[in-house]
């Protein structure tokens, strides 16, 4: 009898499914950035990591597991073989090509549609039912390229888009307010990049709209440059990119957030990247992000903001550019 046999009696069969199974393909900077929040903050119990990479893996794999003691003793997994992901109820892509160092996410398009080609149709095949999370750059063309790929509904496809970018809105603001991020109210929509959309119309700090308080706010004549502000969100992971070389642990908790709200089906809304054909008077078949409610099946409301007149010019330029792009894509 071995020694597990003497110690333990078995009454109950092994459970084959946690229900919250969650997949990271690509163990880069973010993907491991994501599972560490992930287990840190005990959204799953069963994470299944992916690369094409066997030593690392193994290594970041070991590096995980070597600390159960100190999470919720999740069951980890590591395979360059995609049947590990085998029952996902979330799969979560962030594989890709990097982004260098002053070079848009734009530019990324093509390399890392090529690497989706490969990556998604395994996914699905493994996971029928699962909700795919786009995290790879430009993630608003790669979430349409997914979707397109996938054969999967609308609502189970969906981007990280501005959660991240919305988020670093709030902190800014509390900065120049003096108030914690979590009470600053704010939205970034559109594009994940240089054509995003600041909805200054909307912000607000415990329901005072500060568009209110300064009429002129977030405009060229604002005394204060709001707008600066803006900027600065759309510079951030350029300026971390040439300080560290990568951007990882804003996006990886950001992207646990999402993943928190679909396993708690929470129905948390967050500004994720979304199908916006037909919303905002927008006709083209794109993706770009909106406030979403996220829930059990993905992605379950999509929230109806009142925009100004200058809000909807520039989240229609932001499609347009989309379209421009995914023109040009060899599937």
């Amino acid at each position: 009898m071995s020694t597990k046999d003497a110690l333990l009696a078995s009454v109950s069969e092994p459970v084959v499914s946690s229900g919250n199974k969650i997949s990271v393909v690509g163990i880069g900077q973010v993907g491991m950035a994501c599972a560490f929040s992930i287990l840190t903050q005990n959204v799953s119990t069963d994470l299944a990591l992916v690369d094409c990479v066997a030593e690392k893996l193994q290594g970041e794999l070991l590096d995980l597991q070597h600390g159960s003691c100190f999470t919720k003793n999740a069951k980890i997994q590591a395979s360059t073989d995609y049947s590990v992901t085998s029952g996902s109820r979330l799969c979560i892509v962030t594989a890709g090509a990097r982004q260098r160092e002053g070079e848009s996410r734009l530019n990324l398009v093509q390399r890392n549609t090529d690497i989706l080609k490969f990556i998604i149709p395994q996914l699905v095949e493994h996971s029928p039912n699962t909700i795919l999370l786009i995290v790879s750059n430009p993630v608003d063309i790669l979430t349409y390229v997914a979707w397109k790929i996938s054969g999967l509904p609308k609502h189970r496809v969906f981007g990280s888009g501005t959660n991240l970018d919305s988020a670093r809105f709030r902190f800014l603001m509390s900065q120049r307010l003096g108030v914690a991020p979590t009470s600053c109210h704010g939205w970034i929509i559109g594009e994940h990049g240089d054509s995003s959309v600041a909805v200054w119309s909307g912000i607000n700090i415990a329901g005072v709209n500060l568009r209110k308080i300064n009429p002129a706010i977030g405009t060229e004549d604002d005394p204060e440059e709001w707008s600066k502000v803006h900027r600065q969100v759309i510079d951030s992971a350029y300026e971390i990119i040439k300080l560290k070389g990568y951007t990882s642990w804003a996006i990886g908790l950001s992207v646990a957030a999402l993943a928190s709200s679909i396993i708690s089906n929470s129905r948390k809304i967050h500004a994720v990247s979304v199908s916006v054909k037909g919303r905002h008077g927008i006709e083209d078949d794109v993706y770009l992000s909106l406030p979403a409610a996220l829930g059990e099946d993905g992605i379950s409301d999509i929230v109806n903001q009142s925009l100004t007149d200058e809000e909807l010019e520039r989240l229609h330029k932001s499609a347009r550019i989309m379209q421009e792009v995914q023109e040009n894509l060899q599937f």
